[in-house]
């Protein structure tokens, strides 16, 4: 009996860090994966942008509408574009900042 306890103590002190290393790897991917989509949407955007459909746009920060499929597995947030005088920047915002830690993405370019 105590070996079959002693066995269970050592299983049990292997497998817990395991799981917690291997929860920590999940959550790690996600946030990776969903950086990922929000570089490729925002630069993306940024060269239509860039190209010269800032001009359709006033001075300021705008909401900016996208048309990306891949958009719908973001966390909620929105899209901000922002017109000055010499430059302008897209930027995706989450909605809750703790959802969102690691995946702020921010382009800019200077207008012509």
């Amino acid at each position: 009996m105590i070996e079959v306890m002693v066995a269970l103590g050592i299983l049990m002190a292997v497998v817990i860090p395991l799981v917690f290393t291997i929860l920590q790897d999940q959550r790690q991917a996600r946030d990776l994966y969903l950086r990922a989509v929000v570089m490729e949407i925002v630069d993306g955007e940024m060269e239509v942008l860039a190209a010269g459909a800032w001009q359709e746009h006033e001075l300021g920060p705008h909401e900016y509408s996208i048309n990306a499929n891949s958009a719908t597995n973001l966390p909620p947030g929105k899209f901000i574009f922002t017109r000055t005088e010499k430059n302008i920047r897209l930027e995706w915002r989450p909605q809750d900042e703790f959802a969102g830690r690691r995946i702020k993405v921010t382009r800019e370019a200077r207008l012509p």
